[in-house]
């Protein structure tokens, strides 16, 4: 099994910093690719349980969250209170990932993720306080959302084993 990035180990939720969240999901894509590629096809794509989804489908569902949160990171900046929500499971679902080749999956997520840094990295500070409404049907701001974002796809990179 790949080894842990020792930074994701000691990171902590009462750290969080939009800055300090970019410099960590800069770190994540400089170096969990490489591991996510040492897993084989077979080990990548297996289901380890019914109900329960294979790492790809995780690295699929982590590219749906990144779509949905590229959503409202853009919409917050001139929308007032937009509604973003999905549905993580049909979502996973419909995207097939299962059933593309792991070098996709990989690529893609790691793509998408270095696009959320340059595009976070962009966003005037005045307006990472700017909200969005979540299915809780409470209101966060684009600097929360970012930050629970980074939180969200380390819990998940997790659960693969790093």
């Amino acid at each position: 099994m790949p080894s842990v990035p020792e930074p994701m180990k000691a990171y902590r939720f009462e750290d969080d910093t939009v800055e300090k969240c970019l410099s960590q999901l800069t770190h994540i894509l400089d170096t969990v690719p490489a591991l996510l590629r040492s897993f084989s096809e077979e080990e990548f794509s297996a289901i380890p349980a019914p109900g329960k989804w294979s790492k790809k489908q995780i690295i699929g569902h982590l590219i749906d969250s990144a779509t949905n949160n590229h959503h409202r990171f853009v919409r917050a900046q001139f929308d007032d209170h937009p509604v973003i929500l999905y549905n993580q499971e049909k979502w996973n679902d419909h995207s097939y990932y299962q059933s593309m080749s792991q070098e996709h999956v990989i690529s893609f997520w790691e793509k998408y993720n270095r696009h959320m840094v340059e595009l976070t990295q962009r966003i005037p500070p005045e307006l990472l306080s700017r909200e969005c409404r979540m299915s809780d049907d409470q209101t966060y701001s684009i600097g929360w959302l970012f930050e629970d974002y980074v939180r969200h796809l380390e819990h998940h990179l997790r659960q693969i084993g790093f």
